[in-house]
């Protein structure tokens, strides 16, 4: 699934291509939109909040949008070929006089009044790379139930808003503890450390075409798809297990010297699932 800084990238691709230019094209292929037509209407903004993407129209209309694990906005000039996918794909045109924003694969669409924005969004905790963000919010609410897992509650967008599976295994990484460990039993300097580093991890990504964690040229992320090569640090194979109640795949990896607390033991069926390949950096 995009992660907050892939979502801040697509949004302002579109504000780029889109904003303050009266659409020419408007095609929503959903049974429900099929006969919305917002040609002629001027296109005001588009935001990322969290791992949403808010389109805004003259008339006080939004157009809601989430990439969940597949979907992607691509932005062509003219004559340029499409190339995100086949025609099926497409979920949504939208179109100017030299720029078409075509939405593939968008699991979620929805057309609303801008007053009504809070009603998609309102739930989410303070965003990582918006204008509301938080640190001690963020923090207090990561916490509030110290039993669960802390790679769950970092998971959890009405904590903080824009951590995906990635961010969330290389920030347990560099706190030095398994996303396993009960929030509560994170110690107190690392819990301090935590929005901050997670800020800086997101805001250094979003301008970036290839995420990068680790600072070092040969590697871009220290655990997260690196399973079973050595860890950066120690050289211990990295490992990987599911986490979660299984109805959505969140692979998480750690390094077992690197990080304390616990973690599925090696043979249980959560641990080192074949389906996620290694990762070729």
């Amino acid at each position: 699934m995009p992660e907050g800084d892939t979502v801040w990238q697509a949004a302002r691709r579109l504000h780029e291509a889109l904003a303050g230019k009266a659409l020419t094209r408007s095609d929503f292929r959903v049974p429900k939109y099929a006969t919305v037509d917002l040609t002629g209407r001027g296109v005001l903004n588009t935001i990322p909040r969290g791992k949403h993407i808010l389109t805004r129209f003259e008339g006080g209309l939004t157009l809601h949008t989430h990439l969940r694990m597949e979907g992607a906005w691509k932005v062509y000039g003219t004559g340029e070929r499409w190339r995100g996918g086949p025609a099926y794909q497409i979920r949504a045109i939208l179109g100017t006089a030299d720029r078409t924003a075509v939405g593939y694969r968008l699991q979620v669409l929805e057309l609303l009044r801008t007053t009504e924005e809070e009603r998609v969004v309102g739930h989410l905790g303070p965003d990582l790379l918006g204008p509301d963000w938080d640190p001690e919010r963020a923090l207090a609410n990561v916490l509030s139930d110290p039993a669960r897992e802390l790679g769950e509650a970092l998971l959890d967008q009405r904590n903080l808003a824009g951590i995906g599976n990635v961010y969330k295994s290389e920030l347990c990484f560099l706190l030095g503890v398994t996303p396993w460990l009960p929030a509560g039993a994170l110690p107190a300097d690392r819990a301090r450390q935590l929005p901050a580093l997670a800020k800086r991890l997101l805001e250094t990504n979003r301008d970036r075409p290839v995420r990068q964690t680790t600072g070092l040229h040969r590697y871009d992320l220290f655990v997260y798809g690196r399973a079973p090569r050595p860890c950066l640090r120690c050289h211990t194979p990295v490992r990987v297990a599911d986490q979660g109640d299984g109805s959505e795949e969140r692979p998480t990896y750690w390094c077992p010297t690197c990080q304390t607390g616990p973690a599925p033991a090696p043979g249980t069926p959560q641990h080192w699932r074949d389906k996620y390949p290694r990762r070729t950096r």
